[in-house]
Formats: C-alpha cells, sequence, structure tokens
C-alpha cells in the first residue's frame, strides 16, 4: 500500500486550521506541516475570502496533497459562526476542486471517532491523540491545526478505503 499525502481543512473565517500528514491506512501518519490562516474579523468580507482563498492555493502548490479533508460545516446556535465556517468552506472546497483535487467532508464526530474512538470527545482529548498518532514532542497550537491535523488522519484511515472501494465499482462498472 502506497502513502498518501491529505491536506486537512478546519474551515473558520478568523482563524481556518490547515494540516498535512501522510500515511496509509491503519498505521501511524506522519506529520508534514500545519499552519493557522487568520484574517482580520474587521476586514470586508470579499477581502477576507479572497485571502483565504490564495493561502490554501499557495499551500496546495507547496504540499502536493492528493486529497483534501474538509470539516462538514454543522448546525450551531450562533447563525453569523455557521456563516463564516460555511464560507470558510467553501472556499476550501473550490480551492480543492481548482487545483484538480477530490475533496471529502466529514463531520466533527466522524473525525473524533477516527482518532479517539469516541465521537463525543472534546477539544483536548483531540489534540492529545493528534500529538501520540503522529509522534509529535508538543501539541500542535492552536486547536485548529490540531483538528485540521485530525481531518486528514481521518482521511488517510476512512477516506482511503471509501475512495478504493467507489474506484472498484467504476472500474467494475466499466467492464460491462
Amino acid at each position: 500500500m502506497r502513502q498518501r499525502r491529505v491536506l486537512g481543512v478546519d474551515p473558520g473565517l478568523t482563524r481556518c486550521g490547515v494540516g498535512v500528514v501522510e500515511g496509509v491506512p491503519g498505521r501511524p501518519c506522519t506529520m508534514v506541516d500545519y499552519t493557522v490562516i487568520g484574517s482580520d474579523p474587521d476586514a470586508d468580507l470579499a477581502d477576507r475570502l479572497l485571502h483565504l482563498d490564495r493561502n490554501l492555493a499557495e499551500l496546495i502548490a507547496k504540499h502536493q496533497p492528493e486529497s483534501v479533508a474538509v470539516e462538514r460545516v454543522f448546525s450551531q446556535h450562533n447563525v453569523r459562526t455557521v456563516m463564516g465556517t460555511a464560507q470558510a468552506a467553501a472556499v476550501a472546497v473550490l480551492a480543492a476542486a481548482r487545483a484538480g483535487l477530490p475533496v471529502r467532508t466529514y463531520t466533527p464526530s466522524e473525525v473524533k471517532a477516527a482518532v479517539t474512538g469516541s465521537g463525543q470527545a472534546d477539544k483536548k482529548q483531540v489534540t492529545t491523540m493528534v500529538t501520540r498518532l503522529l509522534r509529535l514532542d508538543a501539541p500542535p497550537r492552536p486547536a485548529d491545526a490540531a483538528d485540521a491535523l485530525a481531518l486528514a488522519i481521518c482521511h488517510i484511515w476512512r477516506g482511503g478505503t471509501r475512495d478504493r472501494l467507489s474506484e472498484a465499482i467504476r472500474t467494475a462498472k466499466g467492464r460491462q
């Protein structure tokens, strides 16, 4: 089984976590890089989205991932926060699509279950497990970066299997 490189995105307008991980399903992964793309909450929305898009495009070009994993936006009580998160997620999906990369979205509980074994884990538990799974000397900070790394791990472990299954189905249909 060959290693896969995945760029994980924990979307946010003010802080967007990005993590790049390499690995194969069921085996320990390796952290390639992580960062947080920030923007000024008082800046114009269009400028903030453009800033995010440019930074994601640069990171995709730099790290050459095979796929992108983005956290699926879920309903929160604060509509303004949901809107910003959804807009940031859409920019991430668009940046990946523009680069010709497949994109998979995961709910927070799917990611938590993949890295901790529990879909109810808190941020501290996710950060602790990401640190262990990637054999890091220190926890990735801030939590947005740890969440992005967790998304990438989740995709390698779960999405890789899904992608191979989908490809096998496409191949089988093509032979009919």
